[in-house]
């Protein structure tokens, strides 16, 4: 009886995962119009309904109290975040703190901004979200931008991508930036 209830189970597990988009980030290797190439990821299509966003650079002091940021960060010592990522979103996207796939001591905090302030440290975010609150130190190398809408025509070998795609291997949204 008890396999008979985990088979269905299971099979609804693997649905779901199935379901979920998975993620590459990379250099853009080639885009002929319909397929992106990333170096050393793969390959997905791109289609009429792919959201492209554009991150467009922007200064610190362009972020103001009140603007719905994503932040991604290191952990130091005694649990200090610091910034190597600061992205201003549109809308609000995803609110938390939690870890980012990236690595271990790696945080992503999607939030509003309480305060952008001076520390003794330099720069200081202090962004806040239901449940909680978090300080990030950004530092003058930190990459600081915005997501406006993007082009297919911004896909050009050497662009950075993060993107999602769905099991067939289209891209449902691709976040892409200039080529250092």
């Amino acid at each position: 009886m008890i396999r008979l209830l985990l088979v269905p189970l299971l099979l609804v597990g693997f649905s779901v995962a199935a379901q979920q988009p998975a993620r590459i980030r990379g250099a853009v290797e080639s885009f002929d119009g319909k397929t992106l190439t990333v170096k050393d990821a793969g390959s997905v299509q791109i289609s009429d309904r792919t959201e492209i966003v554009f991150t467009q650079p922007i200064k610190l002091a362009d972020i103001k109290q009140g603007d719905f940021l994503g932040v991604t960060s290191t952990k130091g010592p005694g649990g200090k975040l610091t910034a190597y990522e600061v992205r201003r979103f549109p809308k609000p996207l995803n609110p938390g703190h939690r870890p980012f796939d990236g690595g271990k001591d790696q945080t992503m905090t999607n939030a509003t901004v309480g305060t952008v302030a001076q520390s003794s440290d330099g720069r200081e975010l202090t962004l806040t979200y239901d449940g909680g609150s978090q300080k990030i130190a950004v530092p003058q190398d930190a990459s600081i931008s915005e997501l406006v809408p993007g082009k297919p025509s911004q896909l050009v070998p050497g662009a950075r991508v993060n993107l999602t795609h769905d099991e067939k291997k289209v891209a449902l949204r691709v976040q892409v930036s200039a080529p250092k």
